[in-house]
């Protein structure tokens, strides 16, 4: 058989069992077991530790180049008067111009909102985060607005007209710039929000939990710590030194406690009344006319390149148009069978790594293609891996967490690899294609965090296509969903611009989850619907195949 129809599939550290798939016939494979490569040094108490400055502008040339893109409009006034605090109940929006009969298709709609606090006096800064859409509910439409902070109280909407008919704009305060001021103090000045469990077991079956962070003051330990560094990725974590197990009998991780980091006065800015919430209409529905007499076209889509790596995606970069996202950048297609995907994925490996919102791309192309065939590898916790394999086709779909830090019922240490050394073990190729997928689990520290762990995934992506080009790396960006002080949709937002600025120059594509889960007229939720999640795949896999 020709080496495209060899395909490995499994191979595990402790027995080094082989397992190749041939067109119908399983092969097994058993080699003696080696030495086991040590990613981990053996841990060490932790008090050789010196912990970086506290300034967030100390970091290290490289990393402070991404936390230019951390400016927010600086907000002002009595941040003890909640009634000061802008109102989604008072802050109003309107037309730029005057109304029109109708609207032609390939213009843009421009508005003027005014935010107001709870007395209904104007503000005088910027700062909040508002959220605006144009809707065309009939038609199954929508598209993300631009909201531009005049830094004044008043902000510039601007929404493109991409579809023929009736559109609607629809504008919710999701924080105000009070709230954003709490989150930003916060995200910067504490730590960490949440801590983990570290489960310990000894030779004799002895059993302790302690707790884990990123960092040995997170852990609150009163006594020494341990420290376990990937020697690969360079990253950090450490966990309280169990009382009478040393520190690598560590063997177990889950989530923790949400740590309390807000006063009363935080919480009443950050409350569902003021969070999230709708502003009362400002602007009819509107009719969008196609540009000229005769002209069928319902759409607005100029002529767009086939989807590749290295396309800067403006804003929008899509819009739903009958419960389908056609992206403004390239063209994106559409993979309406199963055929198709199989198709598109034959004789291609997939490694999936990132959370759960990534693990529902993998979700959905096995429950969608009855081919793909889940894996049994005895895996019942959350963090994976997960691993499904078409036969007749050559394809094989991975997916696994994306490591420490990871919210997950209890899993094992052993499951929890660096992204970084994932990347750096992998060969490439034109078979090779790797989805990246961080964010919500990255909210929870303060941002030193993800840029220095961006950093080191960045430098492993750029070693990978460097030794072979024709390697697919496709970053999926985080998605709307959390609301609150543990996992804003603004933090999130921040996340974002780290993840696009890490990989500036890097031959990769983006699928923008954020634009795709706040463009239709669907409540935000951090696992969005199977719509939403076909299109992020469907536009994943038009970087896959792009013709």
């Amino acid at each position: 058989p020709s080496l495209r129809s060899l395909i490995k599939i499994w191979h595990t550290q402790h027995t080094g069992i082989f397992l190749f798939l041939y067109p119908q016939v399983f092969y097994l494979m058993m080699s003696w077991p080696e030495p086991r490569k040590h990613w981990f040094p053996p841990p060490r108490p932790a008090s050789e530790y010196v912990s970086e400055p506290n300034d967030w502008d100390s970091l290290s040339q490289e990393l402070t180049n991404l936390t230019n893109l951390l400016y927010w409009p600086p907000t002002d006034g009595n941040r003890d008067d909640f009634l000061a605090s802008t109102s989604p109940k008072t802050s109003t929006y309107r037309l730029k111009g005057p109304a029109q009969s109708s609207y032609t298709l390939g213009s843009n709609l421009e508005a003027i909102l005014v935010a107001r606090d709870h007395q209904g006096r104007p503000k005088t800064h910027g700062g909040d985060l508002f959220r605006a859409k144009l809707l065309g509910r009939e038609l199954k439409a929508g598209v993300p607005g631009e909201v531009k902070d005049l830094e004044n109280g008043t902000y510039l909407l601007s929404f493109p007209l991409l579809w023929a008919g009736w559109a609607q704009v629809q504008v919710r305060l999701i924080h105000s710039s009070e709230a954003v001021g709490v989150l930003q103090r916060i995200w910067r000045g504490k730590r960490a929000t949440v801590d983990f469990r570290g489960y310990f077991r000894g030779r004799n079956g002895t059993q302790e939990t302690v707790i884990c962070n990123v960092d040995p003051q997170s852990t609150g330990a009163k006594g020494p710590t341990c420290q376990y560094r990937d020697v690969v990725s360079g990253e950090d974590w450490f966990c309280a030194q169990p009382s009478t197990l040393p520190c690598d009998a560590l063997v177990g991780h889950s989530s923790g406690s949400y740590l309390n980091v807000t006063t009363p006065h935080d919480e009443d800015l950050l409350a569902g009344n003021v969070t999230d919430q709708p502003l009362a209409s400002g602007i009819s529905p509107i009719l969008v006319k196609p540009a000229a007499t005769g002209n069928l076209r319902n759409v607005a889509l100029l002529s767009r390149p086939p989807c590749r790596p290295g396309h800067l995606s403006p804003k929008p970069s899509g819009f739903y148009h009958r419960d389908r996202w056609h992206s403004t950048f390239c063209s994106s297609r559409s993979f309406p069978t199963v055929d198709s995907i199989l198709n598109c994925l034959a004789g291609r490996i997939v490694y999936m790594m990132g959370d759960s919102t990534l693990r529902q791309w993998w979700e959905y192309l096995r429950d969608t293609v009855p081919s793909l065939k889940p894996v049994d590898l005895h895996v019942t916790y959350q963090a994976g891996p997960l691993m499904a394999v078409d036969t007749t086709r050559g394809t094989v779909l991975h997916w696994r967490a994306h490591g420490w830090p990871l919210r997950s019922l209890r899993t094992p240490v052993a499951s929890l690899h660096s992204v970084a050394r994932e990347l750096h073990g992998l060969a490439g190729g034109p078979s090779t294609v790797v989805v990246l997928g961080m964010g919500a689990h990255f909210t929870t520290f303060r941002p030193s965090i993800i840029a220095r762990r961006l950093a080191g995934i960045r430098a492993a992506v750029k070693a990978l296509l460097d030794r072979e080009p024709s390697t697919l790396v496709v970053i999926k960006l985080a998605n709307t969903g959390y609301k609150s002080v543990y996992g804003s949709d603004w933090l999130t937002l921040q996340v974002n611009r780290f993840l696009r600025a890490a990989f500036v120059g890097l031959q990769v594509a983006f699928v923008d989850a954020w634009e795709m889960t706040s463009s239709l007229d669907l409540p935000d939720y951090i696992h969005p619907k199977t719509l939403i999640v076909r299109n992020e795949v469907e536009l994943f896999l038009s970087f896959v195949c792009p013709t």
